[in-house]
């Protein structure tokens, strides 16, 4: 099973699962699966030509625009993390994300 973590925008859609496990060998197979069970989160990711330019979905720390895309081959274990792009154009990876969400509720 892929771990598929859920950014809080999106929750409304999953029932406020925060992460949710699925089968698949690819992210695209993953995604489908996702989209059985809550219709609604493929149009939210993906448009015509793929991934979304303001989404970004990582396995691990790794991009899949870095890797093989939608096609990106997964393992069991895997860990994929959706992540919204931040306002100015730079996105986070989700350890940055992370760090950077501590930095924001500290002080």
């Amino acid at each position: 099973m892929i771990t598929v973590r859920i950014p809080t925008p999106l929750r409304s859609l999953t029932g406020g699962e925060e992460q949710i496990q699925a089968p698949g060998e690819t992210v695209k197979a993953v995604l489908e699966t996702l989209e059985q069970k809550h219709p609604g989160l493929r149009d939210r990711l993906l448009d015509d030509k793929g991934v979304r330019r303001f989404v970004n979905i990582y396995v691990g720390d790794e991009d899949i625009r870095f890797l093989d895309g939608l096609e990106t081959k997964l393992k069991a274990g895997d860990e994929i993390s959706i992540v919204p792009a931040i306002a100015g154009g730079r996105s986070l990876r989700p350890s940055d994300a992370l760090i950077a969400g501590r930095c924001s509720t500290e002080g």
